[in-house]
């Protein structure tokens, strides 16, 4: 059952009087207990595709100027901030990237919690404050009593990261946007972490989208995998089709950059350049200027062509399609 569908998005933002896509034609659906990553590097526009999703997008500087957000068949584009206000935190939750700067230094981390449940549910403080203390020791904070009274700054970077996951599935969400959630976090709590929401997805049926750059996250969660590079999915298809045979450059050259344990003395590979900036970007491919395959034809729109059953690959050096001039 697809519990939310994401059609032709396109998210812009005003530079010197121009609208410029920083997410550009995005499609894609989760289904309920399913784990979409949607990967890339800094400044593809994963995180804007989330916020967008939030109906969070900056105004006026930024905008959604097309496209559709179905959630749990009901469209939820351009709703009025009251009616989003009823649906974040309640049908669809978002774990932001730093716990820290998410979390408010003033309010008691019990009290923080207990937030959305007041407001969706409708509980008294007390009913709240009861529900928010079964939730931290859901998400295995010790002592989770004695710690409902202490304020974000007494917690740890890993136990910050489990109040925002208690936050967030607080209302028991039908979608959950996890932007970086391990990235601050050193390699055994990051475990403990995956761990925790592979449990709470499997235990309340969320459809989880998740943000990363590391693919060694993606391949311990996911289910699918989309592959995002300066606003555009490139690539898209399951884990294991993804892993075994990436067939956009891009990708490729993500993979190629991640050290092998099985090799000494091996130099470490680097991608070329930058992603591109919003005002700047090529015409065509938006890889082109990057990639060591580049030839004719990669200043034209490429498809999105499916090269095997749910596998589809943006690039017509590799699957040998172009889209209509």
């Amino acid at each position: 059952m697809t519990v939310l569908s994401v059609e032709g998005l396109r998210t812009e933002f005003r530079i010197g009087g121009v609208w410029y896509p920083a997410v550009k034609d995005v499609s894609f659906a989760l289904a309920r207990n399913e784990t979409l990553a949607l990967v890339g590097e800094s400044g593809c526009g994963k995180s804007m595709t989330a916020l967008s999703i939030m109906g969070l997008v900056p105004a006026p500087a930024g905008r959604i100027a097309a496209g559709r957000i179905v959630l749990e068949g009901r469209e939820i584009t351009g709703l009025p901030e009251a009616e989003l206000e009823r649906i974040r935190g309640d049908r669809v939750a978002m774990i932001f990237q730093e716990p820290m700067t998410s979390l408010n230094p003033v309010m008691t981390v019990g009290d923080q919690v207990a937030e959305p449940l007041i407001r969706h549910r409708g509980l008294s403080r007390r009913e709240a404050l009861k529900q928010a203390l079964a939730l931290l020791e859901e998400v295995k904070i010790p002592s989770a009593a004695a710690r409902l009274s202490e304020y974000p700054h007494q917690f740890s970077g890993g136990m910050r990261q489990r109040v925002m996951i208690a936050m967030a599935l607080a209302c028991e969400p039908a979608v959950l946007l996890a932007d970086e959630p391990t990235t601050a976090l050193d390699v055994t709590i990051q475990a403990q972490v995956l761990g925790l929401l592979a449990d709470l997805r499997a235990r309340h049926g969320t459809a989880v989208l998740f943000i990363t750059h590391n693919l060694g996250v993606v391949a311990q969660i996911a289910d699918r995998v989309a592959v995002m590079y300066a606003g555009e999915i490139v690539e898209e298809g399951p884990v294991e089709a993804i892993f075994a045979a990436p067939g956009h450059p891009y990708t490729r050259a993500l993979f190629a950059t991640i050290p092998r344990m099985d090799r000494v003395g091996q130099d470490l590979a680097a991608i070329p350049g930058r992603v591109p900036a919003l005002d700047s970007m090529p015409q065509g491919c938006r890889f082109a200027p990057r990639c060591p395959l580049r030839r004719d034809g990669c200043e034209r729109d490429q498809a999105l062509v499916a090269v095997d059953e749910g596998h589809r690959v943006r690039c017509h050096v590799t699957t040998g399609a172009l889209a209509d001039a």
